[in-house]
């Protein structure tokens, strides 16, 4: 079945792409945008699908060209919709998880048995008894034991009172002190050996079921390793020179050596496997969430996202060579050109205005960093420099040392908050109280770095303070006091649904990418660490 779709609008006047959609970093370009309305059109229609589409999906479009040189896009949904990965409308699974007779849904079921048997086991009114007779026993044993030694304690205590004694004991009072130690040592032996054997008697009475059980759990996991393995075998992915690698060989470099859960279901690489199978090339790609925002993460209806880095990032690397690529948009030449502004300097420390656009340490890219344009300028400074950090995107002050005694002094100040940071921002979206404490735990997304998401059960705290200046035009120009120091803090707090719901602009991962973060870190306020004296340190914004 054909998946291709031609525009329902002309696109005579729309130039195409003189390299292939940068993949985890992108402005969608003019006809992947029309092309995304054609797919929300389709799904506006599609009544039956609008209740799971509430609840959130991501959606992905590739522009290609055919043989003859015509245009036309492909559409994808990430995972399952309605319980199927096969619409007709859209491209299909590169493999096929849900058929029935396939090797997955055969095994699975296998699988499927096992645990069933595994709960009915361990279920079983004989073990479920033997289990709690266990239990209370060996909470009863550890009773009796400690009433034992307590006596113990007492007895000796008692004894070495009496050897105290003036006058002290005769000779028949000693030597029958010793024996009463020793037959109460030997009481309490008594006593463990027997509390010993009854749990002994009922770890007999317990081991074939837990032979069983082990036996049970160990080919479970045996079974799904292996289910596993052969099931990331079966995805076979192409690129554009024609090469093959299946997931297994494609992350076997990676940190975890082993692809994740998922992988191999989203939007991209299958919207690229149907092009290279059909012969179509590649034009232009981009993918979109339709619906409300997962829990923990920040995705907003019709917004554009970029591929995530742990799942897709490796998968596209290959399925990708053989393409003529966009470099790298978050390597800007800007990175280079900009230097940033010394505020305030001392003997003992500095504070930078850090440009949007550099880094604050080096990364793993060749790109220029704030560090080493500190060490460049200031070779005789020892210790770390940098204090704290700022997001690549975000402009402002930058506390550096120029001592590590210095240095260690500054990050205890930051680490007992006694260092007071203000930035002001703009906000895209209207923020309806003048004033407000937003408290958002946070933890690092393990598959999309550098992506954080808001988890309440295993994140860091995350509090921040905030101030509304003004709101004009669907604006907010804020001010954000962060009680913590959280990675992307700010911008999470600022995004987030359960937040202040209105993203900072500029924002490429948790709002809508623009000409730059439009978030400044505006004022520092500390007592100097050498002199004693209170600084408050301040550096317009440059928006």
């Amino acid at each position: 079945m054909n998946r291709l779709h031609t525009f329902h609008t002309s696109v005579a006047g729309i130039a195409l792409p003189d390299r292939f959609t940068y993949p985890c970093c992108y402005t969608p370009h003019p006809l992947c945008v029309l092309a995304a309305g054609e797919v929300r059109q389709y799904l506006a229609g599609m009544t039956k699908w609008h209740k799971e589409l509430a609840q959130g999906k991501m959606f992905g479009v590739l522009v290609v060209q055919t043989a003859e040189g015509g245009i036309g896009f492909l559409a994808a949904y990430s995972g399952n919709l309605a319980g199927r990965n096969d619409h007709p409308y859209f491209v299909p699974p590169i493999y096929d998880l849900l058929n029935p007779e396939g090797f997955f849904r055969q095994e699975e079921a296998r699988i499927f048995r096992l645990n069933r048997h595994i709960e009915e086991l361990e279920a079983t009114p004989g073990y479920l008894a033997l289990k709690e007779q266990m239990e209370a026993m060996r909470h009863q044993a550890a009773q009796q034991l400690e009433e034992a030694r307590q006596q113990l304690k007492a007895a000796k205590a008692a004894r070495d009172l009496k050897r105290q004694a003036t006058p002290p004991p005769g000779k028949e009072e000693t030597v029958a002190m010793v024996h009463e130690s020793q037959h109460q040592k030997a009481e309490y032996k008594r006593l463990e050996q027997c509390l010993k054997a009854k749990e002994n008697d009922l770890a007999t009475a317990l081991q074939p079921y837990e032979v069983t059980l082990k036996r049970l759990k160990e080919e479970r996991r045996t079974r799904s390793a292996a289910l596993q393995h052969r099931l990331f075998g079966a995805f076979r992915l192409l690129n554009a020179r024609g090469e093959v690698q299946d997931l297994n060989e494609i992350f076997r470099h990676t940190p975890h050596h082993v692809p994740p859960a998922g992988a191999g279901e989203c939007a991209a690489p299958k919207l690229l496997q149907y092009a290279y199978l059909h012969d179509l090339r590649p034009v232009a790609m981009a993918e979109f969430w339709v619906g409300a925002s997962p829990r923990g993460e920040v995705r907003h209806n019709g917004h554009y996202y970029p591929a995530c880095k742990g799942k897709c990032g490796p998968i596209l690397a290959h399925m990708l060579q053989g393409l003529n690529v966009e470099n790298n948009p978050l390597q800007p030449a800007a990175h280079t050109q900009a230097e940033p502004q010394i505020i305030y300097e001392d003997p003992w420390l500095l504070v930078l205005n850090k440009p949007a656009g550099m880094l604050s340490v080096p990364g793993n890219e060749a790109a220029y960093s704030a560090w080493q344009w500190v060490r460049e300028h200031y070779p005789q400074a020892d210790g770390p420099l940098l204090v704290h950090r700022l997001d690549m995107d975000t402009s402002g002050l930058l506390l550096v040392a120029k001592t590590k005694a210095v240095h260690q002094q500054l990050q205890a100040l930051f680490h007992h908050r006694r260092i007071q940071k203000t930035y002001v921002a703009i906000l895209d979206g209207i923020v309806p109280y003048d004033e407000g404490k937003i408290n958002l735990p946070l933890l690092p997304d393990p598959l999309d770095r550098p992506r954080q998401r808001v988890d309440r059960e295993h994140g860091k705290p995350a509090v921040t303070l905030y101030r509304v200046l003004s709101r004009e035009e669907g604006h907010t120009h804020i001010l954000f006091h962060p009680l913590t120091g959280r990675t992307h803090q700010l911008r999470i707090h600022a995004a987030h649904p359960d937040g202040l719901h209105c993203p900072i602009l500029g924002d490429r991962l948790y709002g809508t990418p623009g000409k730059r973060l439009f978030l400044h870190a505006l004022r520092l306020e500390f007592i100097h660490p050498m002199t004693g004296e209170a600084l408050c340190l301040e550096c317009e914004a440059g928006f």
